[in-house]
C-alpha cells in the first residue's frame, strides 16, 4: 500500500491562505485528470471544503511523489513559500486520518455531519472523472462506513450541526434576536439552502437569490422568498442579515457595490451583519470598514470548548473508529497475501504432477497430449488449494490464515 495525501486545514492557516487552495468542480476536474496521467499514480481524489483541501493518491509500490509540491504547482503556486502550511500524511497515518476526518472528528465543530457527505461526494466526482483505484475506492469506502457507525452509535454533544447552524448560534450569542429579521441569503447549493432553513426556524424573514437562467429548477426552502441574484444590491439596504454561501470564484458583495448604492441615495438598515460562510471569500473584508455594518467570515466562527460529556463521547468515538481502522488493515493485509495464496497454489499443482508422474507414463499417451494432462492436473490442483485459503481468508482470523500460509509455503518450499 502506497498511499500519501496532502492538504490544507483551518488548523494551519487562515482563510486568506486556505482560499488560494480552494478548487471548482470544474478546476477540480481538470487537476485529477492532469495528476492521473503522471506515471507513478494509480489513482485520487480530492476533498475541497469551506475549511480543508486535501490530496490523495494511491502510488505504485516504491514510487515517490512530493505531493506538496505537485498540489502547488496545480494551483501555480510557489512551495517554498506554502510549505508551512501543508502537511503530508502516508501509509497508516492517512488511514487514519481519512477513518477520523469522516466521522466529523476533525471538524471545526466537532462531530458535524456535513464532512461525511463531502468524503462520500470526493469519492463520487474522482470515479466519475476516472480517476480512482481499488485502494481509494475501498479506502474511502470503509472511511464513510466508519463515520455512519459513529453517526449512529454516538451523539457528540452539541455536535450534530453544520457550519449555517453554529454561525446563527453564534450570532445568537453576540445578542442578536434573528426572529422577524430580514435576511438575504446568497446562494442556494447545500450550505445556502440550510442556512435558509436554519433562519426561517429561528422565525426570520428570510429572501434567497436565484440566477435568473436557473430560477425555474432551482428548488429553494419552503416558505423563503427568492429574487434574481442580479437584484441583490437593490435588496441588501432593507437586509438585517446578510449571508453569503456559494461555490463561486467571484466575490457576490463588494464594497463598490454597497457604495453605489450609498451613492445613489439608498438608506440602508442600521446595524446590518454581513456573513460569508464560502471559501474563498464571497464578500470583501472591507466591508466591515462601513459604518453600522459587522463582518464575520468562517474564521471569526471560535472553535467550542469541549465539555467533559463530549470529551466522553470523543472517547467512545475513538474506539469505534480504531476498530473500523483495524478491519481495514485485515482486509488490506488479505489483499497483500493474494499473490502469496496464488504462489502456494501453482507451487501445489507442481508437486501434484511431479508425484503423478510415474502414473503419467504408464498411460503411454503422445506427448502433446502428456502435455495437455499435466497442465490441466496442475490448473485443477491450483484452483483446490487456492479454493481452500481464500475461503480460510473469509472465515479465519488474519492471524489464523497469516500461519496457514506460511505453513504451505514451507511445504512446498523443502
Amino acid at each position: 500500500m502506497n498511499l500519501k495525501m496532502t492538504g490544507i486545514d483551518f488548523t494551519r492557516a487562515g482563510i486568506d491562505i486556505r482560499q488560494c487552495f480552494s478548487f471548482t468542480r470544474t478546476t477540480m476536474a481538470a487537476a485529477l485528470k492532469q495528476i492521473r496521467q503522471k506515471q507513478a499514480v494509480r489513482g485520487c481524489v480530492m476533498i475541497s471544503t469551506c475549511n480543508r483541501m486535501e490530496l490523495w493518491l494511491s502510488l505504485e509500490e516504491e514510487a515517490e511523489l512530493e505531493l506538496a509540491d505537485v498540489l502547488c504547482g496545480l494551483k501555480g503556486l510557489s512551495y517554498g513559500k506554502y510549505k508551512e502550511y501543508l502537511i503530508v500524511r502516508e501509509g497508516w497515518e492517512a488511514v487514519r486520518h481519512l477513518f477520523y476526518l469522516s466521522a466529523g472528528m476533525k471538524s471545526q465543530i466537532v462531530g458535524e455531519d456535513q464532512i461525511l457527505t463531502q468524503v462520500k461526494e470526493a469519492l463520487a466526482f474522482a470515479r466519475e472523472e476516472e480517476c480512482t483505484d481499488r485502494l481509494l475506492e475501498v479506502l474511502f469506502r470503509m472511511a464513510v462506513t466508519a463515520g455512519k457507525q459513529v453517526k449512529t452509535n454516538v451523539v457528540m454533544d452539541k455536535a450534530n450541526v453544520s457550519a449555517a447552524h453554529h454561525a446563527l448560534e453564534f450570532l445568537k450569542e453576540q445578542g442578536n434576536d434573528l426572529a422577524e429579521k430580514t435576511c438575504l441569503v446568497i446562494g442556494n447549493g447545500e450550505m445556502g439552502k440550510l442556512t435558509a432553513q436554519a433562519l426561517m426556524e429561528e422565525g426570520a424573514d428570510v429572501t434567497v437569490t436565484v440566477r435568473q437562467y436557473r430560477s425555474g429548477i432551482v428548488k429553494i426552502p419552503q416558505g423563503a422568498k427568492r429574487i434574481d441574484y442580479g437584484e441583490r444590491y437593490r435588496y441588501i439596504p432593507r437586509c438585517d442579515l446578510i449571508v453569503s454561501a456559494t461555490a463561486s470564484p467571484n466575490l457576490t458583495i463588494t464594497r463598490e457595490g454597497l457604495d453605489v448604492c450609498l451613492r445613489q441615495g439608498t438608506a440602508f438598515s442600521q446595524n446590518q451583519i454581513f456573513l460569508d460562510l464560502a471559501v474563498p471569500r464571497d464578500m470583501e473584508p472591507s466591508i466591515a470598514e462601513r459604518e453600522g455594518a459587522v463582518y464575520y467570515d468562517m474564521d471569526s466562527l471560535p472553535l467550542e470548548i469541549q465539555s467533559e460529556e463530549m470529551r466522553r463521547q470523543y472517547q467512545k468515538a475513538e474506539k469505534l473508529l480504531d476498530g473500523e481502522i483495524q478491519k481495514f488493515a485485515e482486509r488490506q493485509e488479505c489483499r497483500n497475501l493474494v499473490p502469496r495464496i496464488q504462489q502456494v497454489g501453482a507451487d501445489a499443482g507442481k508437486e501434484l504432477v511431479w508425484r503423478m508422474e510415474k502414473n503419467l507414463q504408464h498411460l503411454n499417451l503422445p506427448q502433446a497430449d502428456m502435455e495437455i494432462l499435466r497442465k490441466q492436473m496442475e490448473d485443477t490442483a491450483a484452483k483446490v488449494v487456492d479454493k481452500l485459503l481464500f475461503e480460510l481468508r473469509n472465515q479465519a482470523d488474519q492471524e489464523t490464515l497469516q500461519k496457514t500460509v506460511e505453513i504451505f509455503e514451507q511445504v512446498f518450499a523443502r
